[in-house]
């Protein structure tokens, strides 16, 4: 299995449980490990061929945006299912971190494998 990965994605997004938490947007870091074969991609140099790490990025960008979740595991679960169903991935490990939402911690958040690597 290869792993086509996208590192540091910020976007900003309505999260949290608190009614302060539901008026504004807090910036949110996704971190994806995803599964494909980059064996055809490689061979015609072709973007047709290959997991578009940038269509992916934009599409989770909007949908994040777009989002309003209380919590950080509803929306890791959700952005795991646009990968794996939009784009034809069968495994991806995410990684959200809700950055500054712990005073004194850099981020908290979840880490979630979804679908079979191979």
């Amino acid at each position: 299995m290869d792993i086509v990965f996208l590192r540091g994605l910020r976007i900003e997004t309505v999260i949290g449980i608190y009614d302060w938490e539901k008026e504004i947007k807090q910036p949110v870091v996704l971190d994806l490990e995803m599964s494909a074969d980059v064996a055809k991609a490689a061979a015609g140099d072709r973007i047709e061929d290959a997991l578009d790490y940038k269509a992916v990025s934009q599409r989770l960008k909007q949908f994040v945006g777009a989002s309003r979740s209380e919590l950080v595991e509803t929306l890791a679960e959700r952005c795991a299912e646009v990968v794996r169903n939009e784009f034809g991935v069968r495994w991806v490990r995410l990684r959200l971190d809700k950055i500054g939402a712990i005073s004194g911690a850099e981020g908290v958040g979840v880490v979630i494998e979804r679908g079979e690597p191979g």
